[in-house]
């Protein structure tokens, strides 16, 4: 059984069908399919079921790639563990959100590719969730709070947030007093967000009455700013216009608890010597050791 179609496999089984799975690895269909075939001949079974459609992963494909992914990460780890100091290869694909990324992460990225000339860098930049497993991502740099999942986190730095709103809307609509005032308030928020404030001894969770969605925080930066709501922003985002006087903090003493960047990255025994060099370059650039 020959390693380069064991990984063949997963990458097209990742990319849902032979004609993308090609793509993503750079090869000729014809050459994917001989080596899909000839492991499915090595093994015995059909890995993937194919249509005039496309290819469908079988039951067994679905097993089998789920061993090949860990025996691949072990190997990887195992070559990287040998070898340290060998130049850095390969693809490493992220997923990043889409203001913070293109405005921060990107040239953290280019100087990652800058120290490591022979490693091909593939960035998504969007805000919406992805899927790192079925979308083929070896990790995602998120920001905010980590809901419970299988995948595996790395905290690179922490920093806080709160409650802002214009000088107009509180000119109009006068300021909230207490977490129970904001109920009768509009808020800006993404969909499904809920605040936790800290109220005394106990934390209060709000849902906010919503008037503007929206998926992007620079989306909601700007309509805090046009005075439609109040909003839940970090800091790193609100600094500048609270100083300006164009935003103004709300609810000072019922703090947000503390957000965090997180690199994510599939479940496994090791992360890539490619992820690891990701995590130290943005603990480099922006915060802590631990």
């Amino acid at each position: 059984m020959d390693l380069e179609d064991i990984r063949t496999f997963v990458e097209v089984a990742d990319a849902g069908g032979v004609a993308p799975g090609a793509r993503r690895l750079g090869m000729p269909k014809s050459m994917v399919s001989r080596r899909l075939t000839r492991l499915e001949e090595a093994l015995g079974v059909q890995l993937l079921a194919r249509t005039t459609r496309g290819s469908v992963i079988t039951e067994a494909g679905t097993t089998f790639r789920e061993h090949a992914m860990r025996v691949l990460a072990e190997i990887d780890a195992a070559r990287e563990t040998l070898s340290p100091e060998a130049a850095m290869r390969g693809l490493l694909r992220i997923a990043a959100p889409l203001s913070f990324g293109t405005s921060r992460l990107a040239p953290v990225f280019a100087e990652l590719a800058r120290r490591h000339p022979l490693l091909q860098i593939e960035t998504s930049y969007s805000d919406r969730f992805v899927d790192l497993v079925s979308e083929g991502f070896d990790c995602a740099v998120r920001l905010g709070f980590l809901s419970d999942s299988s995948l595996v986190a790395r905290r690179i730095v922490g920093f806080k947030g709160g409650l802002v709103a214009s000088g107009t809307y509180i000119a109009t609509h006068g300021a909230p007093l207490n977490p129970e005032d904001l109920a009768h308030h509009q808020a800006v928020t993404k969909k499904g967000e809920v605040w936790q404030l800290g109220d005394g001894h106990k934390t209060v969770t709000v849902r906010p009455r919503v008037r503007f969605f929206a998926d992007n925080g620079e989306a909601l930066l700007a309509a805090a700013l046009a005075g439609v709501g109040i909003a839940a922003l970090p800091d790193f985002m609100t600094a500048p216009h609270i100083a300006a006087g164009s935003l103004v903090p709300l609810l000072t003493d019922c703090p947000v608890p503390e957000a965090g960047m997180f690199v994510v990255r599939p479940p496994g025994a090791f992360p890539s010597r490619r992820i690891r060099v990701l995590i130290d370059i943005l603990v480099e650039h922006f915060g802590e050791t631990r």
